[in-house]
């Protein structure tokens, strides 16, 4: 097993950071892979120059609303705070520091696309982007369908892996000038194309001189419009978001899209995780429903049940 890692785990969401946490903290070697430039899934913020200004948009995530209070207890403790006058929890300056700061200590690869995956000799052998690794265990935190695209439809968690059902979202981010209409802060409705709309400037810790807003698609508006260029969605939706701030899409300083092709489960798995044989765990928020919580839960239960002896053959 020389230069084999314990633990890898495939994926730098919330379920990978938890499982990876857990692990860390009772002395299993582990690392993280994730093909992005960034970690923590669709707890995202990205961060735009442009017409000389610095703005920041929460496109994933828009907030956490904690059931489990350890689950509470980690977000406080990772920098989150209240936003308005409720029970959302937001990271400051942006979601993005709620995975980073969940982060802090563990090995973490970014950038590094795990491209082929087989257990041989007692190890699991992963092709990857930069160069090949090896691990005694391997967790996918990754959506449904591209785990089952790295496994192989032939693999026995194919069938569980298909069932699962996930929907896309795609989010625009749009920026307008201080004095631009801000008629409110959160607008709900589903049955709108952009079914959710938050100003993310009235968040806490959030850069000043400009109104800043993230609009996400309702489900039909994305699956009809999912495989448009950008500039396509772009010129479908800011005119939509325009309509419903009063104002006109040649005011904004800044907008474009984000297309989140797996962003949240319709059809769950309907437990925790699934695992087979040789030490390979595969969960992910698809694995109990739709929300960041879910994707902890998923990975929490991983590293009790690695940590507890149950992934042995």
């Amino acid at each position: 097993m020389a230069g084999a890692t314990g633990t890898i785990i495939i994926g730098a969401g919330i379920t990978g950071i938890t499982c990876a946490r857990a692990l860390a903290q009772a002395g299993t070697p582990v690392r993280l892979l994730d093909k992005g430039r960034g970690i923590g899934g669709r707890m995202a913020t990205k961060r735009v120059q442009a017409a000389g200004l610095s703005l920041h948009y929460d496109h994933g995530a828009q907030y956490i609303r904690p059931r489990d209070p350890a689950f509470a207890a980690e977000l406080l403790a990772a920098g989150a705070s209240v936003w308005g006058e409720s029970d959302r929890l937001v990271g400051q300056p942006g979601m993005s520091s709620l995975p980073r700061a969940m982060a802090d200590g563990l090995d973490v690869a970014q950038g590094v696309e795990v491209t082929g995956l087989h257990h041989a000799g007692g190890l699991w052998h992963l092709e990857t982007s930069a160069g090949d690794h090896m691990a005694r265990r391997v967790v996918l935190t990754i959506p449904a369908p591209q785990a089952l695209a790295l496994l192989g439809r032939d693999h026995p968690l194919a069938p569980e892996l298909s069932a699962v059902q996930m929907a896309p979202c795609l989010t625009l981010m749009a920026s307008f000038p201080a004095d631009s209409p801000a008629p409110f802060a959160a607008r709900l409705d589903p049955d709108h194309p952009l079914a959710w709309v938050a100003q993310d400037t009235t968040k806490p810790d959030r850069p000043k001189g400009v109104v800043t807003w993230v609009a996400q698609a309702s489900a039909a508006f994305s699956a009809q419009h999912l495989d448009q260029s950008p500039d396509g969605i772009l010129a479908d939706m800011l005119p939509h978001l325009c309509a419903l701030l009063g104002t006109a899409p040649n005011q904004s300083l800044h907008a474009q899209v984000h297309r989140w092709r797996y962003a949240q489960a319709t059809q769950p798995l309907g437990r925790a995780f699934l695992r087979a044989a040789h030490g390979l765990y595969v969960g992910g928020d698809w694995c109990l429903g739709p929300r960041a919580e879910d994707g902890w839960a998923s990975g929490r239960a991983m590293a009790k049940a690695i940590l507890t002896g149950a992934d042995a053959d």
